[in-house]
């Protein structure tokens, strides 16, 4: 794959599937060079494999979910004020209809179980904020006044004056006559703002509290809406409470307690699930955290999963229970938990990253589970499970095989100096080499490489580069010891297991030049490449990308500045001692420090004081910075900016580390 090949990556969402049972509907999205942004629409699946067509012709229409009765499909389209909105398209054909008018758009969106209503999350500025005050601009604003320590969203920006709010709605007749804004005459004595939402049916909000909302979905019964929320608490914490917000408007409870943070809640006819992850006393124990199943009980709450199951996507339910999604050791597993116990619907088949899932118990036959996964092949298909194994329902990804040579990982374990398992994988060019060789490491740290289609490994091999690519301790994935065992001790045994993964990659892989090695990651990869470069000195060249490279300078001006070097590590002294940028005087590695200006989580400030110290203390570095993008750069960047980066990173290797 070449950096021009980007639109060829199609992915798709979590299905939606039919009540029958007999085909499923899920949306696609790619990088499109013309718009210079992501394109995607609706396609209807069969579950009988007899074929895939396209139901939409929006410009980037996601989110997919069918109303109860089988009659609409609901999706978010950006629609009247190029929001996102909820629009509604019946399953027999017709026009979508737009049935929301956000100011800021909507996010989440979920029917009532008798398809008469729609809960709907969306952001609620502020007073003379975001547009609302007629010919200020956002420079010209009044100034904020913060009194807590959470106020900034990287790829969002400030966050207490656009809260995320509950509203709920009626569902219109998609059939009706569209309503008619009035003109000339007829609007003559009309108030133009009250105009604007002619033809939208009329929101009810139902919360107003000073935190955000997500992740909407009805009780059982219809009477509530269960949605997320911050939590309000003195010293803050990282704890989201799960509420049950009654649809009359007369309130909301917390159904979750103490140092429980929950999410992706589901009510399967009276019994409420949801994941979640014990976050300590402090709440702010974030390192490490499993999120498994929980399930309210009348005796109170009960974790019905193990605890070293990560849950890694949203809940879906099933009969007599949920569907979770859980990482395990670069891949997925599929469990179906009751009340009875769990039950492994996949596991790690064909090391699929599975990305989303669906069930229906009504369909002729029993329960059909349908799920959106990735594998060696493909970033995104959508497939039938039955039997522990996953039958492919499409075939996305055509195009991309056909103008490419996509090359699947081979696995290996390693072990570290103190005999630990390293686990991870290696992708080989064409030709027997010997090929210069790239170590990439991933960021997070709690998150994980898999054997799934990974663009960048893809777009290095296919330049003349082996890809080396491990999830060294600190990873997620392999059990909560794993994930705590940097925690205070950043480039301790995180660098050894990396080094010894890439000499293992080298010794027993064919056409590896271990003479000849490059290293590069972002994030926390970029913290511990720089980290490596200052401790060995072995390498051609490396890149450090988006960074977190000096955690005492991190407080304060990340959007997790807050927490997140005080928990993962520790005082202001242990900060200091694993600090890269106090180390430059040590770097003898020519460095590409690659940032983007809008960056919340990693502040390019990281990039621009390291940098600068690697110049000052006579190191070869150069400095590449990205406007308008944010820390998703390299996964969700505009298209351009994302092949730029490849050639830019190509360019740089092809100068330090040639093939």
């Amino acid at each position: 794959m070449r950096p021009d090949q980007l639109p060829l990556l199609t992915t798709v969402s979590a299905p939606a599937l039919h009540p029958d049972g007999r085909w499923a509907v899920v949306a696609t999205s790619r990088p499109d060079f013309d718009a210079d942004a992501y394109v995607g629409q609706l396609f209807r699946v069969e579950l009988d494999g007899s074929g895939v067509r396209r139901l939409t012709r929006g410009r980037s229409d996601s989110r997919p979910r069918f109303s109860p009765d089988g009659a609409l499909i609901g999706f978010l389209r950006a629609g009247a004020n190029d929001r996102p909105q909820v629009h509604l398209l019946p399953v027999d054909g017709g026009e979508a209809l737009c049935v929301t008018n956000a100011p800021l758009g909507v996010s989440d969106f979920a029917f009532s179980p008798d398809s008469a209503s729609l809960a709907f999350v969306a952001r609620v500025p502020a007073p003379g904020r975001y547009g609302t005050l007629k010919d200020v601009a956002a420079d010209h604003e009044d100034p904020r006044h913060f009194t807590t320590l959470s106020i900034q969203a990287n790829g969002l920006g400030w966050t207490p004056d656009r809260r995320s709010q509950l509203f709920v709605l009626d569902v219109p007749d998609v059939f009706a006559e569209p309503v008619v804004t009035p003109v000339g005459r007829a609007a003559e004595d009309a108030d133009p703002e009250a105009l604007k939402d002619i033809g939208f049916p009329v929101p009810q909000q139902l919360t107003d509290a000073d935190v955000d909302h997500g992740q909407p979905r009805f009780t059982a019964d219809g009477s509530a809406v269960l949605v997320t929320a911050g939590r309000l608490t003195e010293p803050e914490t990282l704890v989201g409470d799960l509420l049950r917000v009654a649809v009359d408007g007369s309130g909301s409870s917390v159904l979750n307690d103490g140092s429980l943070d929950a999410g992706w809640a589901v009510d399967t006819g009276g019994t409420v699930w949801f994941a979640g992850a014990d976050l300590g006393e402090s709440g702010l124990e974030f390192v490490a955290a499993q999120s498994g199943v929980y399930r309210l009980t009348e005796a109170g709450i009960e974790q019905r999963t193990d605890e070293d199951v990560l849950v890694a996507a949203e809940l879906a339910p099933a009969q007599g229970g949920v569907l979770a999604i859980t990482e395990s050791r670069g891949a997925s597993q599929l469990l179906k938990v009751t009340a009875e116990g769990t039950e492994i619907l996949l596991d790690r088949d064909r090391n699929l990253v599975l990305t989303g899932v669906s069930a229906t118990g009504a369909a002729p036959g029993g329960e059909v589970v349908v799920a959106s996964y990735a594998d060696g092949m493909s970033p995104g298909e959508v497939g039938l499970v039955e039997k522990g194994r996953i039958t492919p329902l499409t075939d996305f990804s055509a195009p991309l095989r056909a103008g490419t040579t996509i090359r699947e990982p081979k696995e290996l374990t390693a072990a570290a100096p103190d005999g630990y398992p390293v686990h991870g994988w290696v992708l080989t060019p064409d030709g027997d080499g010997p090929h210069p060789v790239l170590l990439m490491i991933h960021g997070g740290p709690f998150a994980a490489y898999t054997s799934a289609f990974f663009d960048e490994a893809q777009v290095y091999a296919q330049a003349g580069y082996a890809v080396v690519m491990c999830n060294p301790r600190g990873s997620a994935g392999y059990g909560r010891a794993h994930g705590l065992a940097i925690k205070g001790a950043f480039g301790d045994r995180d660098t050894a297991d990396v080094l010894a993964f890439l000499d293992h990659a080298v010794a027993t892989v064919p056409g590896l030049d271990g003479d000849r090695v490059g290293v590069m990651g972002g994030s926390y990869g970029g913290y511990l490449t720089a980290w490596i470069i200052a401790h060995d000195h072995r390498w051609a060249g490396a890149i450090v990308e988006r960074g977190f490279l000096d955690p005492a300078s991190f407080v304060g001006a990340s959007d997790i500045g807050w927490f997140f070097p005080q928990q993962y590590n520790g005082d202001r002294e242990r900060m200091n001692a694993q600090s890269p940028t106090l180390l430059t005087d040590a770097v003898t590695t020519p460095t590409f420090v690659i940032h983007s200006e809008q960056d919340l989580r990693c502040p390019l400030s990281q990039a621009l004081r390291y940098y600068t110290e690697l110049k000052l203390a006579g190191v070869v570095a150069e400095l590449l910075v990205f406007p308008g993008e944010n820390h998703e750069l390299s996964r969700s960047g505009t298209p351009w900016h994302r092949r730029q980066r490849f050639e830019a990173i190509l360019d740089w290797w092809s100068r330090h580390l040639p093939v």
